[in-house]
């Protein structure tokens, strides 16, 4: 009986040097540090390493010896797909990876969305092999904060929560952006206003529809960027001498394609006299568009509604609402990861936005 053939062992770093009776130095470089070697030394190396079925050099060992793991961890507290269903965290995503490739970094999602466990989430969070988080949109009192906290590596956030210890962060001055497009809104002859809103705390009952805010549920939200924009409407009002009081508010709890449509009917229901819905983002008022047509309402004629992010779909649609730089903000937070400020001080960058008046606001019926 014929014996089967002892197996192949791995070819390893030492084995190709002394196959090509160079030094390991010079393998090592081949793959890391190519210009020391002359184009010729480099292809024979590489042609070896593949006729002996060498792999490269060990990431692990070399992220050890260099102590860079050579990847930036994006922390997202939504479910993973959030980042690519969302157009504006799609925008942002791609900025991101824009200034790592820049950089000659990776990216990593770090997946410690709400069908993890805690555990599961912050064992994640632990393990990433990363130089550096961006930290996407959390509430205030999100529990991976401290973790992250735990690795002392650099952190940036985008856009929430304000004042991590040691972070700098990337951002639009939401409050004056909404209160720009209120204005106009108001400015309009709308006295009668509906906000729906992205919901305004982290935990929320699974699969829950779209609800009336209380005044304090607005007032101490865990998502400070909502309650900004709200404020920025109150803003409007208050200047025009309108009772802020009597905005309706409409939390939705999913970014769901039907979630803003659910909310407009529960603001219509509220208060039947609405003429204008304000929307804390595109998503929700392209839905709450879509609810109304079905429904015979027209926009703007009988119905004037407003988004905020400027995404390609509402632009496309005339939809009068604030244009912020996503991908900007991507590519800011990336920069600023891996060129830190000299002074070694967090820095707050702030960037511009425009009210864009589409064809989606008029004059109240």
């Amino acid at each position: 009986m014929s014996r089967s053939p002892a197996p192949r062992r791995r070819a390893t770093l030492a084995s190709l040097a002394a196959e090509l009776k160079v030094s390991r130095t010079t393998i090592s470089n081949a793959y890391n540090r190519p210009d020391q070697l002359s184009a010729d030394l480099r292809d024979r190396v590489l042609a070896t390493a593949k006729q002996l079925g060498y792999p490269g050099p060990d990431p692990v060992a070399r992220s050890l010896r260099t102590r860079k793991a050579g990847a930036v961890g994006l922390m997202i507290t939504e479910p993973l797909n959030y980042s690519f269903s969302d157009p504006a965290a799609l925008d942002f995503v791609a900025g991101l990876a824009e200034s790592c490739e820049e950089a000659g970094q990776g990216l990593l999602l770090v997946a410690i969305g709400p069908n993890r466990s805690l555990d599961d989430g912050s064992a994640a969070v632990l393990a990433a092999g990363v130089d550096g988080f961006v930290v996407y949109s959390a509430s205030d009192d999100d529990p991976y904060l401290s973790v992250v906290a735990q690795r002392h590596l650099p952190i940036v956030v985008v856009d929430q929560p304000k004042d991590v210890p040691g972070a700098s962060r990337v951002c639009i001055d939401d409050r004056e952006a909404m209160r720009l497009l209120a204005e106009h809104v108001v400015g309009l002859g709308h006295r009668q206003i509906g906000l729906l809103t992205m919901r305004l705390d982290r935990d929320w009952p699974h699969g829950a529809k779209p609800a009336l805010a209380d005044p304090e549920r607005v007032k101490t939200p865990h998502f400070h960027v909502q309650r900004e924009r709200i404020l920025g409407v109150r803003d409007a009002m208050t200047a025009a001498g309108l009772d802020s009081d009597s905005l309706t508010v409409v939390e939705s709890y999913e970014h769901l394609p039907t979630s803003g449509g659910a909310a407009a009917e529960v603001a219509l229901d509220a208060n039947p006299r609405i003429t204008a819905l304000m929307c804390t983002a595109d998503v929700l008022a392209l839905s709450a568009m879509d609810y109304l047509r079905a429904r015979g309402i027209y926009v703007p004629g009988e119905m004037t509604v407003t988004g905020f992010d400027g995404v390609p779909e509402a632009l496309r649609r005339g939809l009068t609402t604030v244009v912020q730089p996503s991908m900007e903000k991507g590519r800011r937070a990336g920069r600023l990861l891996h060129n830190p400020p000299r002074s070694g001080l967090p820095v707050i960058d702030v960037l511009d936005t425009e009210v864009v008046r589409g064809r989606t606001s008029g004059p109240p019926a």
